[in-house]
């Protein structure tokens, strides 16, 4: 069921994105003048799940789901319609319209995805408000893995400052240090500050998920509230509501603790300590080859930090909500950079379809759903204005050539820049979801 709600999510978020894109082109398309031939989301070879015809359009929904287009008369496109480009251009052509006006038409879909981002973020202050955990509220320090501790930090650190800067949103700590090439982290430790320095091979460890820097939080009260799908501790007696006070008769201060306790033992029977309507219960678990019991405490974030909440009315929420999409953009355009960078090795980190799919919550949320939207529509945006053959950015690169020099590429090498960018594309997109399966193949 988790995975279908993921599914279910990503589809949706991503039909929204592909109409508000292919919108974009078909307004400015028609408002000048521009004949637009096909409408469609998803892409449709062979046939079409069902289509009707208005006017001159032909709306329509494919079965392919990687994306979406318009077909704009007298364009060289992913069709590849060689037969009415050999025809005498007409006035409602794409072709025959002014340089200025064809540039518009192709950046459209790019301007409605980024004005959607705003919108969306707009929104989500004005119904939710942002909620967080500051930084200084964090009062008893961080936990890290390995991969922390080899650059010198410990559980229990406390962060005061990123390169001397004090770090508001305690969850931007990470990002904070990826994107802007941080090089110390300031700590309090046992009452003395300690200044930590930040190697390039950390930030390749935080590119694929490892190095992390979360809030170390106590061991109790662990209240069972749920069972995992493999659970280890439900097959063994454990019931909801019964309070896990230790194992093997330890008792744990931290989570990170009984963690840490439960992966040196993973696969070998432990004893749990079960605390049941005031009665002490012993049970033996072994837990799974990851060192997992498969429960979840009733405990939530707010229950156990306090959490900072900032609330908009709507006049406020229009110019927060439009600073945070620039700076989603900002940020954005910081990750995109670090895929060429052979220092971070982040291209080993990109993921495809599933990967995208994955990021979706298990539940549906509709805070989650539309702030993951945000974030895909600009991701979408700045994909498509790429200078790549077959992707809006191609088309711009060679009418700014004809604006610059006052002459028109021809169809031919048109079409066969088209065919090179769709060969790119096809590439980057095996390699995106390839990357993807062999992530799953080494689990």
């Amino acid at each position: 069921m988790t995975i279908l709600i993921k599914i279910l999510q990503f589809v949706l978020s991503l039909s929204i994105l592909v109409i508000i894109h292919e919108f974009g082109h078909f307004v400015l398309a028609k408002l000048f003048k521009t004949r637009v031939e096909k409408f469609y989301l998803f892409f449709d070879p062979w046939f079409s799940i069902f289509k009707f015809k208005k006017g001159d359009t032909v709306y329509g929904l494919g079965w392919l789901p990687l994306g979406g287009y318009v077909k704009i008369a007298g364009m060289i496109d992913e069709s590849l319609d060689r037969e009415q480009m050999k025809k005498p251009p007409q006035t409602w052509e794409f072709r025959s319209k002014p340089t200025w006006q064809r540039l518009l038409i192709m950046t459209g879909g790019v301007a409605f995805n980024l004005i959607l981002a705003l919108l969306i973020y707009v929104f989500i202050l004005f119904a939710w408000g942002e909620t967080y955990l500051p930084t200084s509220n964090v009062k008893y320090g961080i936990v890290t893995d390995s991969v922390g501790y080899a650059i010198g930090l410990r559980n229990g650190d406390k962060i005061l400052a990123i390169d001397n800067q004090y770090i508001e949103n305690f969850y931007h700590i990470t990002s904070d240090i990826v994107l802007n090439s941080r090089k110390t982290i300031q700590v309090e430790r046992d009452g003395k500050v300690i200044n930590i320095e930040i190697p390039i091979e950390y930030v390749q460890q935080v590119l694929k998920n490892r190095g992390q820097i979360e809030a170390r939080t106590p061991f109790t009260p662990f209240i069972i509230s749920a069972f995992g799908k493999e659970s280890p501790a439900k097959a063994a007696g454990v019931l909801v509501d019964d309070e896990l006070i230790g194992i093997d008769s330890i008792k744990f201060k931290w989570y990170d603790e009984f963690q840490g306790y439960l992966a040196e033992r993973k696969s070998r029977p432990v004893t749990l300590n079960i605390l049941r309507s005031g009665e002490n219960v012993n049970l033996t678990v072994t837990p799974t080859s990851a060192g997992m019991l498969g429960v979840a405490s009733s405990r939530s974030l707010d229950m156990i930090f306090d959490l900072k909440t900032i609330k908009y009315g709507f006049l406020q929420s229009i110019p927060a909500g439009i600073s945070k999409g620039f700076k989603t953009i900002g940020d954005y355009l910081k990750q995109f950079k670090l895929i060429f960078s052979k220092h971070t090795k982040a291209y080993e980190s990109l993921g495809g379809f599933i990967t995208i799919g994955s990021i979706f919550p298990g539940v549906w949320d509709w805070q989650a759903f539309w702030n993951l939207t945000a974030f895909l529509s600009i991701i979408l945006a700045v994909m498509n204005i790429l200078p790549i053959p077959a992707l809006d950015g191609g088309h711009v690169m060679f009418l700014l050539f004809e604006v610059v020099t006052g002459r028109k590429p021809s169809d031919k090498f048109l079409e066969y820049a088209q065919i090179t960018g769709m060969l790119i594309l096809l590439s980057l997109l095996i390699f995106a979801n390839g990357n993807d399966i062999l992530r799953l193949l080494r689990r």
